[in-house]
């Protein structure tokens, strides 16, 4: 196995170089709101959402076995990092991910990649659509701009939530959020190289500040954002904590391995090319050793992020590696205008 970095290498152009850079950058730009976005909804911070992104992206360019994979923070895992939050707290998280990143590393080095053929396409449809209704109704607070506090990991737990508050209903925010996703679906007919998401957030911000709108920023939710990747940390292991990680950890490592070599299977398509299989899970299993001690989340190869790589015209690691360093600047230089969005 040799990952796909070092293979791209030869025979590399200066035009190559170029148009990474340029699908870097944009991809960069596009992975911004969704990492903030997928902390969020995954009941950690913002800034973990993007420290995620940052390191994970970077070593599954560098490592993995696809020549455009872009890997980061998933809708996929809103589901499980809730739930594994919610009853353990963060620190559970750490261990469950590190835990599952050792097996999905023991994946690849057992050249078990191939295996991810044999899964149904009805168990993959079913799972994606349930993905897509658990993240629908863990944003109906923040749609309507609920006071909900913390909310259940359960789909009915969180309607009843909902419902209980009701009364705190804030116009103000259904109508951003609403103007928001209405621009988001007409966007592309302005502009597909400028991504809606993008548009919304700087639209949106400016104007809740400009004219002072009463609804909640990240700032006010969350407090400051940090402007730099924090120092690696071990974290604080017990055997007891250990044994209770084991079921999320194989449940995060199944779901990392098939969402990678999924969204890996999509690039081939768009590029007519061939990924490595057990070479990305490598790639992936490094990424979610590393990543908690960098603060992070589960990771994995995003298919939304991956497809915008390949569209801008990304044919190697490199973008990969770029869209990493872009996310990198844009919080050392521009985090603290995070807290406004």
């Amino acid at each position: 196995m040799k990952p796909e970095f070092l293979r791209s290498l030869k025979g590399y152009s200066a035009k190559s170089f170029l148009q990474d850079i340029s699908a870097g950058v944009i991809v960069g730009i596009v992975a911004l709101p969704l990492a903030i976005a997928f902390g969020i909804a995954s009941g950690v911070s913002p800034a973990q959402g993007i420290f995620t992104a940052i390191v994970a992206g970077f070593i599954i360019s560098v490592f993995g076995g696809s020549k455009v994979q872009i890997g980061g923070p998933t809708g996929a895992f809103v589901v499980i990092v809730y739930g594994i939050m919610q009853q353990y707290g963060y620190s559970g998280l750490v261990i469950a991910t590190m835990m599952a990143g050792v097996l999905i590393l023991l994946l690849g080095a057992f050249k078990l990649g191939g295996l991810i053929k044999f899964i149904p396409y009805t168990i993959i449809t079913g799972f994606t659509a349930g993905i897509a209704v658990v993240i629908f109704t863990s944003q109906i607070g923040d749609f309507l701009g609920l006071k909900t506090g913390k909310v259940p990991g359960d789909f009915i737990g969180k309607l009843g939530a909902y419902g209980s508050v009701i009364g705190t209903f804030n116009p103000w925010a259904f109508g951003i959020a609403l103007a928001c996703l209405i621009v988001i679906f007409v966007w592309p007919r302005v502009s597909r190289k400028i991504p809606g998401s993008l548009v919304v957030i700087i639209l949106a911000t400016v104007a809740v500040q400009v004219f002072s709108i009463p609804v909640d920023t990240i700032g006010s939710r969350y407090g400051s954002i940090p402007t730099t990747l924090p120092a690696p940390a071990l974290p604080a292991f017990s055997f007891e904590l250990v044994q209770k990680m084991f079921g999320p950890a194989v449940s995060i490592a199944i779901l990392a391995s098939i969402e990678s070599l999924l969204s890996a299977v999509v690039a081939d398509g768009m590029i007519g090319a061939k990924h490595d299989s057990n070479m990305e899970l490598v790639a992936q299993g490094l990424a979610n050793l590393v990543c908690p001690l960098f603060g992070g989340i589960p990771a994995t190869g995003a298919i939304a992020r991956t497809a915008t790589n390949v569209k801008n015209g990304g044919r190697s690691p490199v973008a990969g590696i770029v869209h990493a360093i872009t996310l990198l600047l844009i919080l050392l230089f521009l985090g603290r205008f995070v807290v406004y969005i």
